[in-house]
Formats: C-alpha cells, sequence, structure tokens
C-alpha cells in the first residue's frame, strides 16, 4: 500500500532518532509504507545526547522522535507525526467516522498499551536493570495483557484495527506489541495479533527495526 504521489513525496524529512526506539520506529515504519525517504540523525540516551543543549533546540522536551518537516519546523510527539504524515493519503482514511476511529486507536496506544509494553522492554532487555520476574515488571505485564486481550478481541475478524486497509493505527501499534517478548511477554494465545503483526510485516516498505536486520 505504498502511496505513490504522496503529498510530501521529494520533500526533505529529517528523522531525530534513537537507535532502538520503538516510538521512532513508528515514524520510519510509516516513512516506508508511504514510499518517503527520511534521513535519520539518530542520538545516543547513554550518551547523554538528549541533555544537549543542542538537542533542546531540536526538541525542548528532550525526547524522541522528532520530525523536521519540509516547512522547517522540528515537530514532536510520534502521534502529531504520524497524523502529520498521513494526511491526505489512505492511512488516515477521510471518513469521519474511520477518521475518528483511527484517532481512538492513537489514544489507546499512548494510554493503556505503550507503558506497560515499553517499560517492561527497556529495563528487561535495554538496560538489563530488572528480572523478568520482578514485581514491577509483573505488575506492568498484567496492565498489558489487558490492552492485549482488547486489541486481540477487536482483530477477531478483521484484517487491520480500522477498515479493511492498514492505517496509521496499525502502524502507532505494531511496534511495542512486535517487540512484547523482550519485556518477558508471551502473547502467543492471542492468534489474531499474531496473525496481524504478520499481515503488517509482510506490507510493501516495512522496516525493520534495525537496518542490519
Amino acid at each position: 500500500m505504498t502511496q505513490t504521489t504522496h503529498p510530501l513525496a521529494g520533500k526533505p524529512l529529517v528523522l531525530a532518532d534513537t537507535l532502538r526506539s520503538g516510538n521512532a520506529w513508528k515514524i520510519r515504519l510509516a516513512c516506508g509504507f508511504m514510499g518517503l525517504a527520511l534521513t535519520r540523525r539518530t542520538f545516543d540516551i547513554v550518551q547523554g545526547d538528549l541533555e544537549t543543549n543542542a538537542f533542546a533546540r531540536i526538541n525542548p522536551w528532550r525526547q524522541v522522535p522528532a520530525l523536521l518537516t519540509p516547512e522547517g519546523e522540528w515537530l514532536a510527539e510520534s502521534q502529531a507525526i504520524l497524523w502529520y504524515l498521513a494526511q491526505g493519503t489512505p492511512w488516515l482514511p477521510q471518513d469521519r467516522l474511520a477518521q475518528a476511529q483511527v484517532s481512538s486507536w492513537l489514544s489507546f496506544e499512548q494510554t493503556q498499551h505503550m507503558h506497560a509494553f515499553a517499560q517492561p522492554r527497556l529495563l528487561i532487555h535495554l538496560r538489563q536493570t530488572a528480572a523478568v520476574d520482578d514485581p514491577a515488571m509483573v505488575a506492568w505485564r498484567a496492565i498489558g495483557m489487558k490492552a492485549a486481550a482488547l486489541m486481540d478481541a477487536h482483530l477477531a475478524g478483521r484484517t487491520y484495527l480500522v477498515g479493511g486497509a492498514p492505517t496509521i493505527a496499525d502502524v502507532a501499534l505494531y511496534p511495542y506489541t512486535s517487540m512484547a517478548e523482550q519485556g518477558g511477554y508471551d502473547l502467543s494465545a492471542f492468534t489474531h495479533i499474531t496473525a496481524w503483526l504478520a499481515r503488517v510485516r509482510a506490507l510493501p516498505g516495512f522496516t525493520p527495526l534495525l537496518e542490519t536486520a
């Protein structure tokens, strides 16, 4: 579903990210699916890159991702960037209800899903400062499994989260769901999620988290 006539086609897009950021991966996925060229400026959290004054000029909130738009403005927050990129494309339906449903799933990802999946991955897999069975990790996964159950039930009989074609709702929810095992999750019982992950991964333009993958 690559968009060959994207409104931003041929225009410069620069992404400020870190190597393994799930939120930044959403933007790279979106650009790959939409056929948009993207230049990466990859920063190192461990080296303190996000705490510098130079990075504060990119994003005063000192977070990635941030996108330098053709208008010359840095845009922060993954959901806002996805919305910006998807306007005028099938990745953001024009139908009023469908567009609202996409917005609902973007909100779901931020409020009920992301932190419960991202925190265990961060502490267990990336920083290696927590064990899989640490009480805090178990608590995070209890929250995440509830979110996964809601997703799985919704995907029963559906190909994608909204309508019959992929949208930025699928892009937003793919990264941390696909990396759930790194936080000690076992989502194998959620067969509809498993099938959905495979469908998203098979879309033209899919971009892996690590370029060497």
